[in-house]
């Protein structure tokens, strides 16, 4: 079973979905990615999807469950790169990724992120 490699740069975890991903190796990504993020601390996860042409609801569900594990270990998903036919058969599907954010490509993601903290940290300082 091939593993989806986990970067990080800085505080941010990029994942970069390069291969079909089938039921075991998304499992296998949501373990290594939640270690990963209390491991290093992350604030950030992007998701790069651009190498993704086909979804179907087990994809769908699993970005989801992602953003939702990163959230509970105080770091927010992004993801980037989403073809129009993705969009579109994510919305047929009945899948809105709720609590998903996307940006059309890893450098909107990165300014996203860093958006998302400066906007984290001046709520804070009220």
């Amino acid at each position: 079973m091939e593993r989806v490699p986990i970067l990080k740069l800085g505080d941010i975890l990029i994942v970069s979905i390069q291969i079909d991903l089938q039921d075991m190796s998304v499992l296998a990504l949501q373990e290594d990615l939640s270690e990963k993020v209390v491991a290093t601390g992350a604030r950030g996860v992007i998701i790069d999807i651009t190498a993704v042409e086909i979804v179907d609801s087990f994809i769908g569900r699993m970005l989801a469950t992602i953003a939702a594990i990163s959230r509970m270990l105080d770091a927010e998903t992004i993801v980037v790169g989403m073809r129009p036919a993705v969009a579109i058969t994510l919305v047929e599907l009945g899948l809105s990724l709720g609590g998903v954010r996307t940006a059309l490509n890893l450098e909107k993601g990165v300014a996203l992120l860093n958006q998302i903290e400066s906007s984290q940290t001046s709520a804070a300082a009220w």
